[in-house]
């Protein structure tokens, strides 16, 4: 059995996730594209639970002047919230989970994950409000985030977490 082998099939012992993950970049120079890639799966590797990643980057095609490829991203996490925020940060636009068969999570696990997909989101969406709408529009959302913070209070004290 070889050392990565054996790395994997410990980790996957102690809630470990393997997967691919498929990403796509697109531009307008081959080699930065390639350069960029390869930086990716080094940025991805110093991610907070990530045991390895091995990427492959497909030959770049053009079509009308833009230079697209993919890439494939084996990548091995410590647990499925690792997983999880990596997908949460990088966007893949596919995932194929290889091993194990069965995640099996914590409620404070499965809390966790969902907060994060929460926030994400809430900071995709937060983000294109703020670049689309008019200085009306913004100042609607900000007052709506402000009552959103008095809400989150209010219910916090009703559950004895703050005063």
């Amino acid at each position: 059995m070889s050392n990565v082998e054996k790395v994997t099939r410990e980790t996957i012992e102690k809630g470990g996730i393997l997967a691919l993950l498929y990403f796509d970049l697109h531009g307008k120079d081959k080699d930065k594209l390639v350069n960029l890639g390869a930086g990716f799966v080094k940025g991805v590797l110093k991610e907070p639970g990530v045991v390895y990643a091995v990427g492959e980057i497909s030959e770049p095609i053009e079509q009308d002047k833009v230079i697209s490829t993919s890439i494939e991203l084996k990548v091995l996490c410590d647990s499925f919230l690792s997983i999880s925020n990596l997908c949460s940060k990088y966007s893949p636009f596919s995932i194929e989970i290889i091993r194990p068969d069965k995640i099996n999570l914590t409620i404070d696990v499965a809390h966790e994950v969902l907060m994060n997909l929460a926030t994400t989101t809430f900071e995709y969406k937060k983000y294109i409000l703020e670049k689309i709408s008019s200085p009306e529009e913004l100042e609607v959302y900000k007052t709506s985030l402000n009552n959103k913070i008095l809400v989150g209070k209010s219910i916090r004290e009703k559950k004895g977490e703050t005063k």
